[in-house]
């Protein structure tokens, strides 16, 4: 889908390139010339190392102003969208970050799909549900930078209150180009190319350091066997180690038996599943957020459920996976996703582990 706008694009992608080129390098020259400074305890490069990104910093406000002046003069467009499906994908705190997939509908051009993910107050998580209508904003040449308004104008709260949408097919899902993403890659190519040259400029300074250091006795494990538990007031997370998987029997029931210390367990909002990742979102007491307990999951199904996404949904070879379990669509959902070289693919599961719905890899 192309969708056309009367705004240019506010940076030419080579200045952008080579903007984001240059703050990696700084961010990561800069880093390492301050930890070099203190290993070889050189002065002058310690203290470049924080007056560099000072400097940069202010010359960047400085010829970023005009551009910056042009971006606020662009008033942010307003459309009625509706929420095609909606989880939660983790969080430490009373916001919790939210996967959402809209039908936005502008007054003037084509409707689209769109999936954003926004920061969600566990108070507020009842009030979005799949079919319901919103008031977003997004800045007329980015469209896939789509952000939900809380609270509208009266005007906008009134039509929202009173439309009905329909949903946009999937081939009109809108996204990132891949020279907007490449902008970060860049950024990111620049921040360890910088901090690699310090470190080599210097790297006799360190390794005279690290040769007149004293020895000191180490304990190392040949075991790769291992794993993590972290929990806190809102979240319990699990890592397991490399020969190991919450496909494993028995693997995750047991992990997710931790968090909730065998005790009266603890309501879950959402729990999400990697190979050996695991993390529980636990809700407030005294909250209205939709929840579950996290041990009634068909824990004996899952890798089957698993197996099957990986190879009846046309994804070859399934490069990830992840697991998602929650009830903000009303009814307890199981998700699972598939990633490879072919697409993604997913499939949604019921409170026995039943498969209720499947989207192939496209």
């Amino acid at each position: 889908m192309t969708i056309t706008t009367s705004v240019p694009p506010p940076r030419s992608t080579p200045v952008a390139l080579a903007r984001s080129f240059l703050t990696g390098a700084v961010i990561g020259g800069s880093l390492a010339a301050i930890v070099v400074g203190v290993v070889v305890e050189n002065v002058p490069l310690f203290v470049g190392g924080l007056g560099l990104p000072i400097g940069y910093g202010l010359l960047f406000l400085l010829l970023g102003a005009p551009r910056r002046a042009r971006e606020a003069d662009v008033v942010p467009r307003t459309a009625l969208a509706m929420v095609e499906s909606l989880r939660a994908i983790g969080g430490e705190t009373s916001d919790v970050p939210v996967r959402f997939d809209l039908t936005v509908a502008p007054d003037d051009e084509p409707a689209y799909r769109v999936g954003i993910t926004q920061d969600i107050n566990l108070v507020d998580l009842p009030d979005y549900r799949p079919r319901g209508v919103l008031v977003v904003q997004y800045p007329p040449d980015r469209p896939w930078r789509v952000r939900i308004v809380k609270r509208p104008t009266p005007e906008w709260e009134e039509r929202a209150a009173g439309a009905h949408l329909d949903s946009a097919p999937e081939s009109a899902m809108v996204t990132e180009p891949p020279e907007v993403r490449a902008i970060g890659l860049v950024g990111l190519l620049g921040l360890l190319l910088a901090a690699a040259a310090v470190v080599f400029l210097f790297r006799v300074d360190l390794f005279e350091q690290e040769d007149s250091a004293s020895p000191t006795p180490t304990v190392s494990s040949t075991s790769s066997t291992w794993s993590t538990t972290v929990v806190s007031s809102g979240t319990g997370t699990v890592s397991l180690g490399l020969d190991q998987s919450f496909l494993d029997d028995g693997e995750l029931r047991q992990a997710v038996n931790s968090l909730t210390e065998g005790k009266d367990p603890r309501q879950a909002i959402t729990v999400f599943v990697q190979e050996r990742v695991l993390s529980v979102v636990f809700s407030p007491s005294g909250t209205k957020a939709p929840q579950f307990d996290p041990l009634s999951l068909p824990y004996e199904r899952l890798p089957a459920l698993v197996k099957e996404a990986e190879t009846t949904l046309g994804v070859r070879s399934p490069q990830s996976w992840q697991l998602t379990a929650d009830r903000l669509a009303g009814s307890l959902t199981i998700r699972v996703g598939v990633t490879g070289p072919e697409g993604s693919a997913s499939l949604e599961a019921d409170a026995q582990g039943q498969v209720v719905r499947s989207i192939p890899a496209r």
